[in-house]
């Protein structure tokens, strides 16, 4: 059974958590039903930052078309270029490596650029000129004028010319696929009943942009809907399923939200990392005194009903300024100083208790469903956990379509390591945490602009790539469960 959470959770909390677990609810068939068109739900920002939406068009006869649409804003209000990419998918089989997806591989026919201003285009074509090799230094002349619609042809198949690699194009994330679908109920209280929704995910883009053109995804983005089957309501599908890359969308405003983070956050969906993590996490925040505690399930399947171990951590973490990098995000510092785990199977617990002695916890102690504290020890050398830690990050709210607050925290580094220096202080999101609760008692914590901070949403799991070994101990764990 799954770890259940703590008894002083909220009760909204622990329904979520039993929301998501249970299975019957979503459905992925392998492979999945591509056909049709797939639109982004909202503004998306990818490492960099980059702000962007999609809207993906898969044939019945594998070809497939795409729009890329970029953007200088995270409101996805004032367009910068749109790429159109027109290639062939196929579908292969089953991941061994990110279970429940599907492998796939993919040819590019072309790809095409429009730019919606001058400043767009000088800035791209610089980039191609500095970083392009022969065939592309002369992409665009210097001084050429900006022509309103004009296609300019940046890969083409036939001519094997490829000038993508300055954008740090890739379409990688065509590599990993899967399709979910479940059933929404209706909103209006006359009516009975539920509503399709299917989603679309697709590989992840590497956090470091020197990677980009070379990895091969093992976790996901933020999920694509269907055109058709979304849920309702969603201004922005409509706008985006309409554009192409002449007419890029235009998405509706949206009220810039102060940081509160008082109260407690839970996953909207089981998330999955790259090296194959699957977990949910839960977070409760204290504005008063600027500590926060985590809990983070961590499972081998990608509907989180087959638990492998927990992890508790807490600490404090400082006042957020907001981000100069990337707008509409807040920065803070987060400091792990107390960590405890609990193994959930037999697997992590032979994996704990053949760990080097006095490495994590005590030595041969592990039992499954039995916490024990990592403090003493500094942390779990095997789950790669170091204590005291601090971790730089990146976080926003926002609320949804139906008023309900969003936590958005900053992506986990894609090797694995952890954003321990301000350099690596990440510049795009994970999936979102829904409030659960909130913190009546602290609802004065209420700043404008000095946005109060959160705590890293990661702040123990990953704090380093995790030891080949335990790897393999999942990896033999799939074979077994397959």
């Amino acid at each position: 059974a799954a770890a259940e959470p703590p008894l002083r959770w909220e009760p909204r909390c622990r329904q979520q958590l039993r929301h998501l677990q249970d299975g019957a609810r979503i459905a992925a068939r392998l492979p999945p039903r591509l056909e049709g068109r797939w639109v982004s739900t909202g503004c998306e920002v990818r490492p960099g930052p980059e702000f962007l939406t999609r809207s993906y068009l898969f044939y019945a006869n594998r070809l497939f078309k795409a729009y890329q649409f970029y953007y200088w804003d995270p409101s996805c209000r004032d367009p910068s270029y749109s790429l159109v990419i027109k290639g062939k998918l196929r579908l292969r089989q089953a991941s061994w490596i990110t279970r429940g997806a599907t492998e796939a591989d993919y040819h590019l026919h072309k790809v095409g650029i429009v730019f919606h201003s001058q400043k767009a285009m000088r800035e791209v074509a610089s980039w191609i000129n500095q970083t392009s090799g022969e065939g592309c230094s002369g992409f665009l002349p210097p001084g050429r004028t900006w022509a309103p619609g004009a296609l300019y042809e940046l890969l083409s198949a036939k001519t094997e010319r490829d000038c993508t690699a300055a954008l740090g194009f890739a379409m990688h994330e065509l590599s990993l696929v899967r399709v979910e679908k479940h059933y929404q109920p209706l909103l209006q209280p006359q009516q009975s009943g539920s509503r399709l929704v299917e989603e679309l995910y697709l590989g992840d883009i590497h956090t470091e942009w020197v990677e980009r053109l070379h990895y091969r995804p093992t976790g996901y983005q933020r999920p694509m809907q269907s055109a058709v089957h979304h849920v309702h309501p969603c201004p922005a599908c409509g706008i985006i399923y309409r554009a192409d890359e002449h007419h890029p969308p235009i998405l509706p405003v949206r009220a810039q939200l102060p940081m509160q983070l008082s109260g407690s956050w839970v996953s909207t969906h089981c998330e999955v990392r790259p090296a194959v993590l699957f977990l949910t996490r839960y977070f409760i925040f204290h504005g008063n005194n600027h500590t926060w505690e985590g809990y983070y399930y961590h499972y081998s399947d990608p509907l989180c009903k087959q638990p492998t171990f927990t992890i508790y951590a807490s600490g404090h973490y400082t006042q957020g300024i907001p981000s100069s990098k990337v707008r509409g995000g807040t920065e803070l510092a987060f400091k792990v100083t107390q960590a405890r785990v609990t193994p959930m199977d037999q697997v992590t617990v032979m994996m704990l208790n053949s760990s080097e002695p006095g490495s994590c916890g005590l030595t041969s102690s592990w039992s499954a469903g039995v916490e024990q504290d990592i403090t003493p020890t500094n942390g779990c050398l095997a789950l790669g956990i170091k204590l005291p830690h601090t971790e730089y990050e990146l976080f926003k709210t926002e609320q949804d379509v139906k008023d309900r607050s969003l936590l958005y925290v900053g992506e986990r580094p894609t090797d694995g390591s952890s954003p321990d220096s301000p350099d690596k202080r990440p510049t795009s999101y994970q999936a979102p945490l829904i409030q659960c609760a909130g913190a009546p008692e602290e609802f004065s914590n209420y700043v404008s602009l000095k946005y109060l901070g959160k705590k890293d949403a990661n702040g123990s799991e990953a704090l380093k790539s995790l030891p080949v070994a335990f790897l393999l101990f999942i990896a033999l764990l799939f074979l077994r469960w397959d």
